[in-house]
């Protein structure tokens, strides 16, 4: 027996029910985030000013005499730290995530996913003690450097894993296409199938960008910290460096109401560092219409 079909108003109606839902799921989504932002713009807006772009924070001696204190040794010691461990991860975590795809049968694959997921699992504090193990003590000092270290390994089992899905959404069809023209498969893999999935591979970059831009406990072995601006940039890389993350845990923790404001003005920054590499990634890989 055939069941009647439903009216066109039932099925209208349903419609608008599961578009309410997703919208509501939505909202429910932004709200912690929106929250958030709001929370630490309203407590760090008063903190932000000309001193706090242009000064270092000095010794607290230096703020109780009134002077002008800042955090631009924080926000370029970011810069430096992050932009070291962006270029020492992608590549690693490029070339492991194509490996897990592109050569599935490979015989050290099964280890590779096992070290990855380690990795992954393992608290950011046990990577920072990684990190000062194979860079701090060589050197004898802490350093930029070894904050990037640090913090790539924070990167590298993200940018792996969401290599390995970007690459694994691309159909077969584009592989055997190059192969069949008689290019080798390294370069296949650079010419076909990574420019096809290069929205989620930038995607997968900038997730993990983010979780470790807000890391400041691998930065307290390896970095470390330093309350003025180095005199030259080798000294932010081979030398103690301040971090962003770092400052905002150690400006939260003291007794001074305006060093409080000024760790929210630093998650500001933070936050807009973070925003602005992401509106620029997106408009420099958005998909040209023609």
């Amino acid at each position: 027996m055939i069941k009647p079909v439903k009216s066109l108003k039932q099925r209208n109606l349903r419609d608008r029910v599961m578009e309410s839902l997703l919208v509501f799921s939505t909202i429910l989504v932004m709200a912690p985030l929106l929250i958030i932002i709001g929370y630490v713009v309203v407590q760090g807006a008063s903190a932000i000013n000309a001193d706090f772009f242009i000064h270092e924070l000095g010794s607290p001696a230096r703020a109780m005499q009134g002077r002008p204190t800042g955090l631009v040794h924080s926000i370029l010691g970011t810069a430096v730290v992050d932009f070291l461990a962006l270029i020492i991860a992608i590549p690693v975590g490029l070339g492991a995530g194509v490996m897990l795809s592109e050569y599935p049968d490979h015989k050290l694959n099964p280890m590779l996913r096992i070290i990855n997921d380690t990795l992954n699992g393992m608290p950011a504090i046990l990577k920072g003690l990684l990190a000062f193990a194979l860079i701090v003590k060589p050197m004898g000092t802490f350093s930029g450097l070894a904050g990037g270290v640090a913090l790539a390994f924070v990167m590298i089992p993200i940018i792996a894993r969401s290599t390995e899905s970007a690459l694994m959404s691309i159909p077969w069809t584009i592989r055997e296409a190059g192969l069949a023209i008689g290019l080798p498969r390294w370069r296949v893999v650079l010419s076909t199938v990574m420019p096809a999935a290069k929205t989620g591979l930038v995607t997968g970059f900038l997730i993990a960008f983010a979780r470790a831009a807000g890391e400041a406990a691998p930065l307290l072995f390896t970095s470390f910290g330093n309350n003025y601006l180095p005199n030259h940039w080798t000294g932010m890389i081979m030398g103690p460096v301040d971090t962003l993350p770092q400052r905002l845990y150690s400006l939260a923790i003291s007794p001074y109401k305006e060093w409080h404001a000024m760790g929210w003005a630093a998650g500001i920054v933070l936050l807009a560092f973070v925003i602005t590499l992401f509106i620029t990634a997106r408009m420099l890989t958005k998909e040209k219409k023609y």
